[in-house]
């Protein structure tokens, strides 16, 4: 057991970027995320194999995330009853970032979305949501309807996108709170875990003091500031230009 992982040296705070069309409303893709939406994945840190592109995107209806998984021989395996044991990805947000506590709050979700465990035969995709071991309170339960999730598989592995509405997610307000503490495992029975963050020496299931922060910025934020700047350094120059024609 390594002492303290690579990756709590560093702690990230992550950009969402804001994605104001989204769920889309025609055509079967709910996100179609281009890469500037990608989360950076520094897994191999901590010798963790890098298998899963996981993007994320957010607007004041909720949070959406597509995910890609390549490197598999076999079809995704499942059971709805076991979720962490099933290939697929588990989600934590903590929608108020009280990441200083050890225990989970009302406002610390657990939702599992799985390429494979329900159906008759236990090879439909399914979305779950459990509760928080050891949490102080625990979160509403969300109605699985609510939740938009679609599963596809693919030549060595599968694809999956989901859209969490702000109504499945308590406490969520983009403008009062626009941190998140976040937690994200991909774990597959024949690829292994990848885990955003942390590693499995550590209780990041049950302790959202281990979530790492996610920024949910907003719509032209970056582009207000660049148009601050430029406008700073145009009023220097004029400023300039104007202080050589007065003097004598």
């Amino acid at each position: 057991m390594q002492p303290v992982p690579s990756r709590f040296l560093i702690r990230l705070a992550r950009k969402c970027l804001n994605h104001p069309g989204v769920p889309l409303a025609k055509g079967d893709a709910l996100l179609d995320l281009s890469s500037e939406y990608t989360l950076a994945n520094l897994s191999g840190l901590d010798g963790q194999e890098e298998f899963a592109e996981m993007r994320m995107c957010w607007n004041a209806q909720g949070l959406g995330f597509q995910a890609t998984i390549k490197g598999k021989k076999q079809p995704p395996e499942g059971d709805q009853t076991r979720p962490r044991s099933s290939d697929g990805i588990t989600l934590w947000l903590d929608t108020r970032d009280s990441r200083s506590s050890h225990r989970a709050t009302r406002y610390c979700h657990q939702f599992h979305f799985l390429a494979s465990g329900a159906g008759p035969d236990r090879e439909d995709p399914c979305f779950v949501q459990s509760k928080i071991h050891r949490a102080l309170q625990d979160a509403p339960f969300c109605t699985p309807s609510e939740i938009m999730f679609r599963c596809t598989n693919e030549p060595g592995g599968y694809f999956m996108e989901a859209f969490l509405p702000s109504q499945a997610l308590a406490g969520y307000d983009s403008e009062e709170c626009p941190r998140l503490g976040v937690c994200i495992q991909v774990h597959d029975r024949e690829l292994g875990n990848q885990i955003y963050d942390s590693t499995l020496d550590f209780p990041f299931s049950e302790d959202p003091s281990l979530w790492s922060q996610m920024i949910l910025v907003q719509p032209d934020q970056d582009e207000k500031t660049t148009k601050k700047k430029a406008g700073r350094t145009l009023t220097s120059k004029a400023e300039k230009s104007s202080r050589k024609k007065t003097e004598p």
